[in-house]
């Protein structure tokens, strides 16, 4: 469906926000899979999807990644990268029985949060870990003490939260979710165990904040707000959810510019557009340049953070890369 342009094309333009786009545990991952086909060479198997992102995903299987979804699907002896979500110690376990080597690219702010669910299940407290039931993160960080976690998905679940003793709870969190939306969980437990202990420090991504932040900045100046990113990225998701609340009259999720439908445009001046954690800025460019296409030339970026986080390959593929190739 086309939509003509109107009497407003003059002063239709694009809001672009920033931070978008990859966040530092995404690039390590994605690098983590490069350098590895590089220095091993095809096969290089991955557990899941490095990243929640299609474009991604289907760059590196052509370039010689196997993404598989268990590890018992990877040949004894090969090369496995696990993903940026992580896994539970069962999986490392399977691992080592099958004599894999390992490329734990786990994210290190997911990494955080598994080392507080193992330091606070030692100290026996039951441990409430905020989050959506069957994402890889979830399920990675209660792996990690199977016996003190329950999961709780949304305020909606916390009538379901059973504890031995309610003096000795603690919430924790899948980092990608929204502020909101965990605080509005938090409320809710704190209501039925009053005692109920935060963590001893936020677990929501600094990048998944980042994001939201800039998005709540320019949604109020919206239309319409195209977030990119995939259905199963749960931040890219929590971005439109966050455009809607902050303001934008409309929102959506497209994985890249093909999925924009015009109708979406009609009686639009100001479209804002910005990104999940796990999308490269490259689909970011081929949304822009449609916009362009269709009156929407003028693009003015809001600025509410600067990200300079970096994190440092594994050790293990440090370890065996060439010289002069470890960043």
């Amino acid at each position: 469906m086309s939509v003509s342009p109107g009497p407003v094309s003059d002063r239709r333009k694009v809001l672009l926000a920033k931070p978008r786009g990859y966040c530092a545990g995404v690039d390590r991952a994605v690098v983590a899979v490069e350098k590895a086909l590089e220095t091993y060479g095809p096969p290089v198997y991955v557990r899941k999807e490095i990243v929640h992102n299609r474009h991604v995903v289907t760059t590196l299987a052509s370039r010689g990644a196997v993404f598989v979804d268990e590890t018992d699907e990877v040949p004894e002896g090969a090369t496995v990268v696990f993903s940026a979500h992580g896994v539970s110690p069962a999986v490392h376990a399977e691992a080592a029985v099958r004599q894999l080597k390992t490329i734990d690219a786990t994210c290190p702010l997911v990494t955080k949060v598994h080392q507080e669910a193992k330091r606070f299940a030692r100290e026996d407290y039951d441990i409430l870990l905020i989050g959506h039931e069957g994402h890889e993160e979830v399920e990675g960080t209660s792996g990690e003490a199977p016996e003190n976690i329950q999961v709780v998905d949304g305020p909606e679940s916390v009538a379901d939260v059973e504890v031995r003793d309610p003096e000795k709870v603690i919430w924790l969190s899948q980092t990608t979710l929204s502020v909101d939306e965990t605080m509005q969980t938090v409320s809710a437990l704190r209501e039925r165990f009053p005692s109920l202990a935060d963590p001893p420090s936020d677990d929501i991504c600094y990048a998944t904040q980042n994001r939201q932040v800039a998005v709540k900045a320019m949604a109020p100046q919206c239309d319409l707000v195209v977030v990119v990113g995939s259905q199963n990225s749960s931040n890219s998701v929590r971005l439109v959810e966050v455009a809607l609340q902050a303001g934008a009259r409309d929102s959506h999720l497209v994985d890249h510019a093909g999925e924009i439908d015009e109708a979406w445009l009609e009686g639009v001046e100001t479209v804002g557009v910005t990104s999940g954690a796990s999308v490269p800025e490259i689909l970011v460019g081929d949304v822009l340049h449609w916009l362009a296409d269709r009156g929407y030339a003028e693009v003015e970026e809001i600025t509410t953070a600067n990200e300079k986080l970096t994190f440092s390959l594994p050790r293990e593929l440090k370890r065996d890369m060439a010289p002069g190739a470890v960043r």
